[in-house]
């Protein structure tokens, strides 16, 4: 009897919270095929960062039970809120106060149990989904294949399973120290809104409002973490404090009779709405929190998908590319190697030239914004000893200036398919990396570049920024191009090797390469650095000492994938809860607002009148958490955006991953928005 009395309330539980079952469900189907990632991820193997994957994708997971585990929580409790009267009732029909708990989690445990199946089932194909672009970004074919593995399934049981049972005995624990009295007025403690102290409440409205303006003018000005962290403590208790001050607020307002309340329906919309956010202030400022962290984890994850889908393939030009400190290197091994594993269509060697001097360093030093005026005297001038001690220590740029003949640079050039550059004898060009273009066109207002006697000076015919593979090989962010008789006065730096390829280049060429130079390295009786110097990258960075094209894009694509992939995780599931709670609160409400909305109807509204009253309600309702967190994660998102342009040049507009983001996740806001307007209709309609 209880078993079948269970069932039934389970059917009409999962028809008065469909949207949480939906949600539940496609959390589950999130969860198995994301946890597939760390148990069947058969692309790990074929890359260095083996591990990282895994890692990433468990850590979002910790993130992600902690709120399901709220969700759930809320959910059992909001439920057992609004089911209260009819528990009283049983209990005074004489069924014992036990009886009726195992029913309530009989019922939830066949709700959660239905959502975890379905879910599973639509977990299986998102699988497949989710590794048909994993293979396709990193370049490789995927053939569909479903199979089952014993750690997702028993990953994706404890998960969810952990969490409804925190959830479900936590309910028990709360269900034993109520009475039949606190049963049967449960779900009414809420309907009045308890008027205390509103004129000091009303004051955090515009506090709040005062503190967000504070944040979006002074955040990029904060000079250290500590700074940082107080900051966000604040901002955090903002998003809390400002509902509370919200209702009190329009609470005061309505009190006073402001002019506002009697145009139209907007009397009956301040008093549903200040009711609401009262009632639920706490949770609207969890609701943000979550956007926030939604958009900010999505936007981070758009502007890594943007760097390797634009500047990524750019980074490294050519098919093979290999740095050796020895300038009497032959590269004789490494041909061996590239002979027998490729089919290898021209060689081409040459050498990098410096002159032992670093005013091009000194220039770059104190004119890059990146670097700001770290290297400056307090008069503007150069701070030599600190600058010299940067150059000897760091791993950016090297100790002296970079130098490449004509003749070389336009092989180069030749080679990679760009048009030949001519500079006359008297005249240098400056080729540096597409991102410090408009930072550096002024260079050669300050350089001093002398002939091949050494005493005259060379004009500046320019400065080139095509993709030239400046991260240590063809210099560290620019490279001096001079005439080739100028290189007579200067001394070979470093040797380069160049190597066009036909046909497919194997997978594992760039790994041979590595293995080689290691051997090379042990066998040298005196152990040498290889004092690769990568550049001012400091976002996304990859220096080596051999590049092989078709083997790098891929593993850099999979280790920018190990962070775009798991914020995209994260991101789906806050903004599917967050809607979530909204949804249910309004559907569930919906019985409790059609006598009000029948009143409506008897003092004359018409039902078109109702319906766009319902949907201003909404609009607010749904609105009013969203607004906020865009507003607070904005100014976050476009300091980071501004920052990862500036220094990885994706050509990009700085607002561009935020508006991308807003509408991502207002796709899904609308679902959950149309579901609810057409549910709370159907719940409030008036003619049947």
């Amino acid at each position: 009897m209880l078993n079948k009395l269970a069932f039934r309330n389970m059917k009409r539980s999962a028809r008065d919270y469909l949207v949480y079952i939906l949600t539940m469900t496609v959390v589950t189907a999130l969860m198995y095929a994301f946890s597939s990632l760390i148990f069947q991820n058969g692309l790990s193997v074929h890359f260095e960062v083996e591990g990282v994957m895994e890692m990433m994708i468990g850590l979002a997971t910790v993130f992600i039970v902690l709120i399901v585990a709220w969700l759930i929580n809320y959910m059992v409790r909001f439920m057992l809120e609004k089911r209260s009267g009819e528990f009283g009732i049983y209990l005074l029909l004489g069924i014992k106060k036990k009886t009726v708990s195992k029913l309530y989690i009989r019922e939830n445990i066949l709700l959660g149990g239905a959502a975890f199946f379905f879910g599973l089932i639509f977990g299986v194909l998102l699988q497949q989904v989710l590794l048909s672009i994993m293979y396709s970004m990193v370049r490789m074919e995927y053939h569909l294949h479903i199979a089952f593995h014993a750690g997702t399934i028993l990953m994706t049981v404890f998960c969810y399973t952990g969490c409804y049972l925190i959830a479900l005995l936590k309910c028990r624990r709360k269900f034993k120290k109520m009475n039949i009295h606190a049963l049967m007025n449960a779900n009414r403690q809420n309907e009045e809104i308890k008027e205390k102290h509103e004129g000091l409440k009303k004051l955090l409205f515009p506090l709040s409002i005062f503190f967000i303006f504070l944040f979006w003018t002074a955040f990029g000005r904060l000079s250290n973490t500590g700074e940082v962290f107080l900051f966000l403590i604040g901002l955090v208790l903002t998003i809390y404090l400002f509902y509370m001050g919200l209702s009190a607020w329009i609470m005061c307002y309505v009190r006073k009779k402001g002019k506002g309340i009697y145009k139209g329906q907007n009397l009956f919309l301040l008093r549903q709405f200040a009711a609401k956010v009262r009632t639920m202030q706490f949770t609207m400022g969890t609701l943000t929190a979550l956007f926030t962290l939604a958009l900010m984890g999505s936007s981070i994850a758009l502007m890594f998908s943007e760097y390797e889908n634009t500047v990524l393939e750019d980074k490294f030009p050519f098919d093979v590319q290999v740095y050796s400190t020895n300038v009497e290197d032959d590269f004789a091994d490494e041909k061996a190697v590239i002979d027998e594993n490729g089919m290898p269509s021209e060689y081409y060697s040459y050498h990098i030239y410096t002159d032992r001097d670093n005013q091009v360093n000194t220039w770059i030093l104190t004119h890059l914004i990146a670097w700001g005026t770290m290297y400056r005297n307090s008069d503007g001038s150069p701070n030599m000893p600190a600058i010299e001690a940067f150059l000897k220590d760091e791993s950016v740029y090297y100790q002296y200036d970079t130098y490449m003949g004509i003749s070389d640079y336009n092989y180069l050039r030749k080679m990679i398919g760009y048009e030949e550059i001519n500079i006359n004898p008297d005249e240098y060009l400056v080729q540096i990396k597409p991102r410090l273009y408009k930072n550096t066109k002024e260079i050669g207002n300050d350089l001093r570049i002398t002939d091949a006697s050494g005493q005259g000076a060379l004009s500046c015919a320019g400065v080139v920024s095509d993709s030239f593979s400046q991260d240590g090989h063809n210099g560290a962010d620019y490279v001096i191009v001079v005439p080739d008789a100028v290189l007579e006065r200067m001394m070979p730096f470093y040797s380069e090797l160049v190597v066009n390829m036909e046909g497919k280049i194997p997978v594992d060429l760039q790994q041979k390469l590595d293995d080689l130079t290691e051997e090379e390295s042990d066998a040298d009786d005196e152990e040498e650095e290889e004092d690769l110097r990568c550049g001012s990258d400091n976002i996304i960075c990859y220096g080596g000492i051999n590049l092989v094209r078709e083997n790098l894009i891929p593993e850099v694509k999979y280790m920018l994938g190990t962070f775009i992939i798991p914020l995209f995780y994260i991101g789906l599931v806050f903004v599917s809860v967050a809607v979530t709670v909204l949804s249910v609160q309004q559907l569930s409400d919906s019985a409790k607002y059609r006598f009000r909305y029948d009143v409506l109807a008897k003092l004359g509204l018409y039902h078109t009148q109702i319906h766009q009253l319902i949907l201003k309600q909404l609009t607010a309702y749904y609105l009013c958490p969203a607004v906020l967190a865009m507003i607070i994660s904005g100014k976050m998102i476009l300091f980071a955006s501004k920052l990862f342009v500036r220094e990885t040049g994706v050509p990009a507009f700085m607002g561009s991953f935020f508006l991308k983001s807003i509408v991502l996740f207002f796709g899904i806001y609308v679902v959950y928005f149309i579901v609810t307007y057409v549910g709370f209709k159907r719940n409030v309609e008036l003619d049947r």
